[in-house]
């Protein structure tokens, strides 16, 4: 009879692995199992915090997320909503949304396989760039594609377009 040790490792060599680092190579992280959600984002905040024309996340629960050297720095100008970046190279890493409990947001630009992670839809399409001309099927939602929790905090004057 296996140990429960033995059957976890057993379990875990059939979950995928995926493997970020940033710019600079200070942050790094390993992501097991699937993700939950990968959303193509167009929102003005995202796309001003990254600096890029627009933004594709990719959904874990932050048990599937492991940092392996030094931890992201945190930054927030929204209440509830927590971006991480490397503090070093600024790289983009992700963010925590207090209204979205369980789950956490890594950028497409930290993977070191982005070609594995196919978007299934695009957030804020009302707000994407002009001159920026998508041809793929995807749902065009004119807001949030994940249900936030409306109990946790959201301060009234902050844009709804956060993350």
């Amino acid at each position: 009879m296996k140990s429960a040790a033995a059957e976890a490792r057993t379990a875990s060599i059939f979950e995928p692995v995926e493997t970020g680092h940033c710019f600079c190579g200070e942050i790094a992280a390993r992501m097991t199992g699937e993700p939950f959600w990968i959303c193509f984002d167009h929102d003005d905040d995202c796309r001003r915090a990254s600096g890029a024309p627009l933004m594709v996340w990719i959904g874990y629960r932050p048990d599937q997320l492991d940092f392996t050297k030094a931890q992201p720095a945190r930054f927030s100008a929204t209440e509830g909503v927590v971006r991480t970046f490397c503090a070093r190279c600024g790289t983009t890493i992700g963010y925590d949304d207090a209204r979205l409990s369980g789950e956490t947001y890594l950028s497409i630009g930290f993977m070191d396989q982005p070609e594995r992670f196919i978007p299934t839809a695009h957030a804020f399409w009302s707000e994407r760039l002009p001159w920026l001309e998508l041809a793929d099927s995807l749902d065009r939602v004119e807001g949030f594609t994940r249900p936030r929790n409306p109990a946790a905090s959201h301060p009234a004057g902050c844009a709804a377009s956060d993350p």
